[in-house]
């Protein structure tokens, strides 16, 4: 819809068509309008394909028009708005807008300063499966999403295993914004539109990047409980049969549920942090007493293991076993004396993170959701008032504008063109298209983050340009589990600096970065970016053109009462109701399998708030502070059940470890090899009259669907099925790993960043400076047409860029060796870069 004049959006002026079904491409636009661009979205004559109350989340803040694409009126009147647009979605299997007449490559070139983002299923020089019927389970089975998800269903012997998060449209979601609004900002240079694919395979993958880097030799000090028992487990060939209540012995007590006196179980997250730990239990009143009996903590945990005092440390993760049990078991007294919500308050009080397990129903009414606006209430036209996820990003000086958005509204054609053309779209002269830069050259980013989050964002610009400079503390907070394993990822592309910034000198390093830069980045709460000078006003003191990007846990586009609790990805997972659906009850709650869930995508996320920042500051001068969190993606992670209103039946989708799928034609069957996805709907009976093997289905009364396709599987391989299946325009998936797809697809790292591989696309560092091989995901999953996407460099060593950037920072030879002297810079955390 057309916003106020006067908005301070930063999309305010933008004008989107979107003709995106399902998920990605309408949250795309979704987002889009959120931060103030005008949308039009364009359904078929029947509606939406997709019959869900979640349409009335993805398409608020629409102007809804349906269109026959096949009739010459409907396609001359999407041409016609597609003329008007500066940004197209669309959601299509490759080649079907062609087909319809709306290329968004002829598009674009009838009109350069287009920007148009397809978001396939699967890529389209995926030759094999660019064709296939990609539904969000299929494109999750053949991702290796439901396989050896989580070390716990392995043990288990659940394999593969059911979710029904939509993890692939997610990620593509905030990767396809995050895109087109770089492209965005770069038009205002350039003149120039993009053309750009964002494959939802692709997508998901990087959102598993945590989960599929291979480490050749990988120290033992890194393997879990959970991961040497599965590594015993099929060594000695013995089954994964562990009971639940046997698995929770295995995890560490600063990474597990403990059951409160309300009967509600806590999850606490304090592994890796130098303080997190020790507060937990200085908290619970045991501290003292394990110290006493030989509790300890190592001066220095980035020496090896083998030249520890002890074998233990604390705020290392994992601990041994013998210590983990001691430490356990006290905890388990301590919590039972108080409610889940006292324990909550505690620890956010005392800033360390834990969080009671709530279910998804609990959340969407929760206070702190409600008051900082990471639940909002529409007025639907159809469900009435509706309760639904608020913005996902958003910019602190409009922030309270993003907390209204107006409901979708079906119009007519003329209506909807009008609402485009009353837009004008200004741009400078087009630049040269011959042009291969990257949408952010010549930016600067300073990176002040930790864990996952924060840091992958910035790791994501530096693929389209920009340089990035990484401050870390000159001795560490975190374990190397936490800063190097992780770093292997999120590090690529950066230059690291090591310096105390609470010292002096260090602060000194600091004020003369961000003065050099076009934008900062931290991953902290607003207390902690009070405290260091980064708040709006301590920073329009050093560098008032800088852009602020922050990510946090909890914060929404106000305060909450837990706006400045300290938290990581699980703790959201719990708090959101993400690991009671996947563990099926409150007695069971489990972590949503894959390290980073919502970690990565809220690092999307931040990237998107940088960009609309970038855009906002090209048309308007004003710098402004992009915000976004963990707690604020994950109402996209539940997109398609987090909502309420008065008439909403029972929150009963699919949860528990039981769960094979949505029903008998979407679901898990076993095959004569192996496992298949089976992802149909009723509109595809009568395709199964064509399938070998399976003539007669469309007969069969629909409670006995099940047994009879069961029957009818095992007598082919999966392979098989697949085969025939997808030759009926039929969705269906092997359910492949994560191991195999890397394997299949890898190959010796060539300085390109796999755009042209397909869905999936591994290079192989044998020469990594870490003296591992290390096989880990391009970053490819975001393919323009026109600009550059970089081949990102590997990590380097923490430290290594010290020297360096000071002497580009003014200081000299003998300044920099003193404050290395005197520990106010260092450069370097371990003689060993993987600590062994």
């Amino acid at each position: 819809m057309t916003r106020d004049p006067n908005s301070k959006l930063p999309l305010a002026g933008v004008k989107v068509v979107d003709f995106g079904q399902y998920i990605a491409g309408p949250a795309v636009a979704m987002i889009l309008g959120d931060l103030g661009a005008t949308v039009v979205h364009i359904d078929p004559p029947d509606g939406p394909l997709w019959h869900s109350p979640a349409n009335a989340t993805l398409g608020r803040g629409k102007l809804t028009i349906r269109l026959d694409l096949k009739t010459d009126e409907g396609l001359a009147q999407a041409r016609a708005l597609a003329a008007e647009a500066d940004i197209l979605v669309e959601s299509f299997r490759p080649g079907t807008m062609a087909r319809l007449g709306l290329d968004p490559e002829e598009l674009c070139r009838e009109h350069p300063a287009l920007i148009a983002v397809s978001i396939p299923g699967f890529a389209s020089n995926d030759e094999l499966r660019r064709d296939w019927r990609a539904y969000e389970s299929v494109i999750a089975a053949t991702s290796g999403v439901f396989t050896d998800m989580g070390l716990n269903r392995v043990l288990m012997g659940i394999n593969p295993s059911f979710s029904p998060l939509p993890l692939a449209s997610a990620y593509g979601t905030m990767l396809a914004a995050s895109a087109v609004v770089l492209a965005l900002q770069a038009r205002e240079r350039t003149g120039l539109g993009e053309r750009i694919e964002v494959p939802l395979a692709a997508a998901v993958m990087e959102g598993l990047t945590y989960n599929s880097i291979r480490i050749e030799n990988l120290p033992e000090r890194y393997k879990t409980q959970r991961e040497q028992e599965i590594e015993r487990r099929r060594i000695e060939g013995l089954p994964m049969n562990l009971g639940y209540d046997e698995l929770q012995e295995l995890l560490d007590p600063f990474y597990r549920s403990y059951m409160c006196k309300d009967g509600r179980m806590f999850y606490v997250v304090c592994p890796s942090h130098k303080n997190h730990a020790k507060r937990c239990l200085q908290t619970l009143g045991i501290h003292d007493e394990l110290v006493a009996e030989g509790l300890g903590e190592e001066e220095d945990t980035y020496k090896p293991v083998s030249e520890w005092a002890s074998d233990v440390s604390l705020g290392v993760y994992p601990l041994p076993k013998h210590w983990a049990d001691r430490i356990a078991a006290r905890m388990k007294e301590v919590f039972m004396t108080r409610t889940a919500k006292e324990w909550e308050k505690i620890f956010g009080k005392r800033r360390f993170p834990g969080a009671p397990q709530r279910w998804l129903q609990e959340w969407i009414n929760d206070d702190h959701a409600e008051t900082a606006g990471l639940m909002i209430e529409v007025e639907d036209p159809e469900y009435g008032t509706m309760t639904q996820p608020g913005p996902m990003v958003w910019l602190e000086e409009s922030a309270e504008e993003t907390l209204t958005p107006a409901p979708r509204r079906e119009v007519d054609f003329d209506t909807a063109l009008s609402a485009l053309a009353a837009l004008p779209t200004i741009l400078p002269a087009p630049t040269d298209p011959a042009n291969r830069g990257g949408w952010l050259d010549g930016v600067r980013v300073l990176d002040l983050c930790n864990v996952i989050a924060g840091p992958h964002s910035v790791s994501y610009l530096a693929r389209f340009g920009a340089e990035v400079i990484k401050l870390d503390p000159a001795k560490p907070f975190y374990d190397c589990w936490n800063t190097v394993i992780f770093g292997l990822s999120h590090m690529r592309g950066k230059r690291s600096v090591l310096a105390d910034i609470r010292s002096p000198e260090g602060r000194e390093v600091l004020e003369r970065l961000v003065k050099s830069v076009d934008v900062v980045v931290w991953n902290a709460p607003d207390s902690q970016i009070k405290a260091m000078g980064l708040d709006a006003a301590g920073l329009r003191a050093m560098n008032p053109d800088a852009v602020f990007c922050q990510l946090d846990c909890f914060s929404g586009p106000r305060r909450g009462p837990r706006t400045d609790y300290v938290g990581y990805d699980d703790l959201v997972q719990a708090a959101t109701g993400i690991m009671l659906r996947f563990g099926g009850t409150m007695e069971t709650p489990e972590e949503h399998a894959h390290v980073g869930t919502i970690d990565v995508m809220c690092g999307f996320g931040g990237a998107l708030g940088v960009a609309a920042a970038l855009y906002q500051k090209a048309r308007t001068g004003r710098a402004g502070r992009a915000r976004t969190s963990l707690s604020a993606l994950s109402g996209l992670a539940q997109m398609p059940f987090c909502y309420d209103y008065l008439k909403r039946g029972l929150f009963n989708e699919p949860s528990g470890r039981e769960a094979l799928g949505f029903d008998e034609l979407s679901r898990f069957y076993y095959t004569a090899d192996g496992f298949l996805l089976l992802s149909a709907y009723e509109a595809d009976l009568v395709r199964f009259e064509t399938v070998e093997g399976l003539k007669g289905f469309s007969r069969v009364p629909a409670d006995k669907r099940a047994i009879f396709l069961a029957g009818a599987f095992l007598q082919a391989s999966a392979a098989d099925w697949v085969e025939r299946l997808q030759e009926a325009d039929i969705g269906a998936a092997v359910c492949e790993n994560l191991e195999g797809i890397r394997s299949y697809n890898s190959r010796p790292a060539d300085g390109t960043p796999g755009l042209d591989q397909g869905s999936y696309s591994f290079s192989i560092h044998a020469d990594h400076p870490s003296g591992h091989e290390v096989t880990q995901l391009d970053p490819y999953a975001v393919r323009p047409a026109r600009s550059a996407v970089r081949a990102l460099p590997c990590a380097e060593k923490y430290g290594a860029s010290t020297r360096e950037v000071l002497g580009e920072m003014g200081f000299g030879t003998d300044e920099i060796e003193q404050m290395i002297e005197t520990g106010a810079i260092s450069d370097s955390w371990s003689r060993e870069y993987l600590p062994s």
